[in-house]
């Protein structure tokens, strides 16, 4: 004697493993590195001054500079961010997301504007290596991290603008960018006196 098959408990089975595959990929997706370990908009005034020195540098010396920088910066910050130069600029983070820290990546485009400001235009997100929109998740950062007071972020444009002419040294010296050529390792900066030592 045959026994008859059911159709409506074959139909749950499917809808479970279906279910349970989607979570499983999802998790996989979100939990996963994209990358392995860290290498060691509206008007803005223009400063003024004269150049007295243009410094040409390299990314990995650059590296160097910002990582000194954002480890004074954020000592008092209990979410901490990373940003770094290889073929394109990355600002990496972590963030907790159902109880576990997750790492993200955003890519960025970086370009020297006119006033000597550097704007990095954001071309990929990824968190774990799950692509996610990225004017959403330049919202949340922006209003999660804490960043220097010339760094502007504007989720709308997809943008992050390093506002060198609101950036001066304790002297009153103040830095603009020349040149940004992160593929050939080319990167020059000009330094400025302040005009009233001119």
């Amino acid at each position: 004697m045959k026994k008859k098959v059911n159709g409506w408990k074959i139909a749950f089975l499917i809808l479970i493993g279906l279910l349970l595959g989607s979570t499983i990929f999802l998790a996989t997706r979100v939990f996963s590195q994209r990358e392995t370990g860290l290498p060691s908009s509206g008007e803005t005034k223009v400063a003024e001054g004269s150049p007295v020195l243009t410094m040409n540098t390299n990314k990995k010396k650059l590296n160097d500079v910002m990582d000194y920088f954002l480890d004074e910066f954020q000592e008092d910050s209990s979410i901490k961010y990373d940003f770094y130069l290889e073929n394109q600029a990355m600002l990496a983070g972590k963030f907790k997301f159902l109880g576990a820290k997750v790492d993200f990546n955003l890519y960025f485009d970086p370009f020297v504007m006119d006033n000597g400001n550097v704007q990095l235009k954001a071309r990929d997100l990824s968190i774990g290596t799950l692509n996610l929109p990225v004017r959403e998740v330049l919202s949340i950062l922006k209003r999660s991290y804490k960043f220097p007071d010339w760094v502007e972020v504007t989720p709308k444009n997809q943008t992050i603008e390093l506002k060198l002419n609101e950036f001066s040294l304790e002297n009153g010296m103040f830095i603009r960018a020349n040149h940004i050529d992160l593929v050939n390792d080319d990167i020059q900066f000009s330094l400025y006196l302040p005009k009233d030592k001119n």
